[in-house]
């Protein structure tokens, strides 16, 4: 299947470089920092698929010492603008021999999965990404849930799609985030969570942590569904 990443795209690039949490977004990196505090030990980190720098700078604000990475030049570039001394590098497509085994703590993963086909590419990229763990490092990925893509939401939509009710692991899927001025539907992978444990286990990963996000009705939003329907899932992974 062809599918090309939206956001190596200048345009798509620059909208996106200006979110920082609004929304939706929010309940996404709500939980990581006590989900990182429970389950890391050590501050090098690795964040695959950093985009324009959110995921890197939060990670430095909690202490690591991360490198961002990245297939998609804008992204990168906007990245490097926004946060002049950090390291982001810029990578092609599945190459990750820029570092040696072993090096990292953490491994963090943001929405990266969902625009990385096939079975086969997925547990390639896992296989490796556990090869650049410590001993004891993690691996922690946070994905779109399939839920996403069939509900309204804070920062999301997808009544133009009613299409995305149909799809299954490996489909595209299209939403809309309405936190940016770039309307052009987001293209994406539907991945379900039974094929997600598959992809782990091929990869010779074991998943120890699974967090579904839900919105708190005291929290300064103004939520849609996400009370009540996780639009996020978080995995925590290491090697046996």
């Amino acid at each position: 299947m062809e599918f090309d990443n939206v956001y190596n795209d200048r345009e798509r690039a620059e909208a996106y470089a200006r979110l920082e949490f609004p929304g939706t977004y929010y309940l996404a990196y709500r939980d990581l920092p006590p989900i990182i505090a429970g389950h890391v030990r050590g501050t090098a980190a690795l964040d695959f698929g950093c985009g324009t720098g959110r995921s890197t700078r939060f990670l430095h604000r909690l202490g690591f010492a991360a490198i961002g990475v990245d297939i998609a030049d804008d992204m990168i570039k906007l990245a490097r603008a926004k946060d002049p001394g950090s390291e982001y590098v810029l990578v092609k497509d599945g190459d990750l021999g820029h570092w040696r085994d072993k090096a990292f703590d953490l491994v963090l993963s943001v929405f990266t999965f969902d625009n990385i086909p096939t079975m086969q590419k997925k547990v390639a990229l896992f296989t490796d990404l556990g090869n650049l763990l410590n001993e004891g490092g993690k691996i922690i990925s946070l994905v779109s849930s399939p839920d996403i893509y069939t509900h309204e939401w804070a920062s999301f939509t997808t009544r133009d799609f009613p299409e995305n009710k149909f799809a299954r692991s490996g489909d595209k899927v299209k939403i809309i985030m309405t936190d940016v001025t770039d309307r052009r539907p987001v293209e994406d992978i539907i991945w379900s969570d039974e094929d997600y444990r598959k992809v782990y286990e091929q990869a010779g990963l074991t998943l120890v942590h699974t967090c579904r996000p839900l919105a708190r009705e005291d929290e300064p939003f103004t939520w849609v569904n996400e009370t009540r329907i996780a639009p996020w899932v978080v995995y925590v992974l290491e090697r046996p």
